[in-house]
């Protein structure tokens, strides 16, 4: 399918019916993939104005900063947005740890079998 909004240079992000946009956060310099969070339109438009990234915390059911309480905010460097125009990337520079377990990244275990391994 190529349309405009597949191919096309006019932002107009697909969230779903609940408001909501996926995204991912890597680290700019080598490409860690720190969290998966998602976005509503007022946290990507505080993302885009600010330059720090924002989210929609479905378990506290509002709209929250990264790092408002620990420090660790992400800074944006680069934002993307996939072919179908229903997922974010943001490129980010960490002030400290992303997870909120004090891990560099949410992604530090790997499955096993059937169990997890901490890298």
């Amino acid at each position: 399918m190529n349309d405009d909004h597949e191919q096309g240079v006019v932002l107009a992000p697909k969230f779903d019916a609940a408001g909501l946009i996926t995204a991912v956060a890597t680290d700019a310099a080598d490409g860690t993939v720190l969290m998966v969070a998602h976005m509503n339109a007022a946290a990507l438009a505080l993302t885009r104005s600010t330059g720090e990234a924002h989210f929609w915390s479905r378990s506290r059911g509002r709209l929250w900063k990264k790092g408002e309480t620990s420090g660790n905010v992400l800074r944006v460097v680069d934002m993307r947005i996939d072919c179908d125009q229903d997922a974010i990337w943001l490129r980010v520079n960490a002030a400290g740890p992303a997870c909120h377990t004090g891990e560099r990244s949410c992604f530090y275990r790997r499955i096993d079998g059937d169990g997890l391994v901490r890298d």
